[in-house]
């Protein structure tokens, strides 16, 4: 009891004398101004941005990033250490005082006691702590303090992206969706999930194909931005586009993509960014080792990596709300 007494008496004195620029938390006894409702996201975006100063877009942006990443036993994540999270020296202690004792940058974010490096509203708030800490109220400074925080210039460019999609469009109407090929089209596709691959050694499909006739157009499947635009060996001409769930959506074996696409583009559900191919399974321009067909493949952030999960039930679901609003018959699936 007594280190208990004495981290909260310290912690208090540090945020009467202090001042408001010093990385120093509430002690537990306390309300923390900073702590997010949990009723809903749009009420703790709201808050936050309140709180911080920090434009609503930037602050939505960086929530989405964190609650949308799937942590596993072994994840990694982007930003600080667990060390420098609870603060150098910290036996372990993850109370707010504690952490603001061993000049940690955890924070709570909502408001149940700890500063857990786990919990998505922990660490937005303790990033949205740090840009406000330092005056970084600005998209230059707020992009600057993102670098300085996660170290990671693809984490900063996504953060970046989902702030101008929030800036312009309501988080409703960023969750629409649409299926990639065009429902008049001639294709059919079934689900693929973990069947074998024999080129470039053994291993299974993680995607769905679309087998559909050369050339026919390829829709973007959500609102997002492109981030990946170009040829590799196993994909050939392929296409990657990143929604604000922090999912990444595959377009491989491509023929071609739509004019003038580049990396960066906000892109909207239905919107063309290439065409059906055969391209693949060798040297840049390698084509015509496979029937034309779409490789459609969905990938979710675990922090330092990515995992593929199965989209055949998300495509036969977007399918399907998309012809009942069209008003035309169901499919062919094989």
């Amino acid at each position: 009891m007594g280190f208990s007494f004495a981290v909260s008496l310290f912690a208090l004195v540090s945020c009467l004398t202090l001042g408001p620029m010093t990385a120093v938390a509430w002690p537990s006894d306390r309300p923390n101004p900073a702590a997010a409702p949990r009723t809903s996201n749009d009420a703790a975006v709201a808050h936050w941005s309140k709180t911080y100063r920090i434009p609503a877009s930037w602050v939505r942006a960086v929530w989405a990033y964190e609650s949308h990443i799937r942590l596993g036993k072994f994840t990694r994540l982007n930003g600080p250490r667990r060390e420098l999270w609870l603060g150098i020296g910290n036996p372990g202690q993850t109370d707010p005082a504690s952490v603001a004792v061993f000049d940690g940058v955890g924070r709570d974010g909502d408001g149940d006691g700890q500063c857990d490096l786990r919990n998505p509203y922990d660490r937005t708030c303790a990033v949205l702590d740090y840009l406000a800490r330092g005056g970084r109220t600005s998209s230059p400074e707020i992009r600057r303090g993102l670098w300085e925080w996660y170290r990671d210039g693809a984490v900063v460019e996504r953060i970046t992206a989902f702030s101008s999609l929030f800036a312009t469009h309501s988080p409703e109407e960023l969750k629409q969706h649409a299926f990639p090929l065009p429902l008049r089209s001639d294709y059919t596709y079934r689900d693929t999930w973990g069947e074998a691959r024999g080129w470039g050694g053994r291993r299974i499909h993680v995607g769905t194909d679309l087998f559909a006739p050369y050339g026919t157009p390829v829709h973007s499947t959500a609102w997002g931005y492109v981030e990946n635009k170009g040829w590799n060996s196993y994909g050939g001409w392929r296409v990657g586009i990143r929604d604000i769930s922090n999912t990444y959506h595959y377009f491989a074996h491509l023929s071609g993509f739509a004019k003038g696409l580049h990396v960066g583009e906000i892109v909207k559900p239905g919107q063309v960014v290439g065409y059906v191919g055969s391209s693949g399974y060798g040297r840049k321009g390698t084509s015509g080792k496979f029937p034309p067909h779409l490789h459609y493949g969905l990938y979710v952030d675990a922090g330092s990596e990515e995992w593929p999960i199965n989209p055949y039930p998300h495509l036969t679901q977007w399918e399907r709300e998309e012809r009942k609003q069209a008003g035309r018959p169901p499919g062919i699936r094989r």
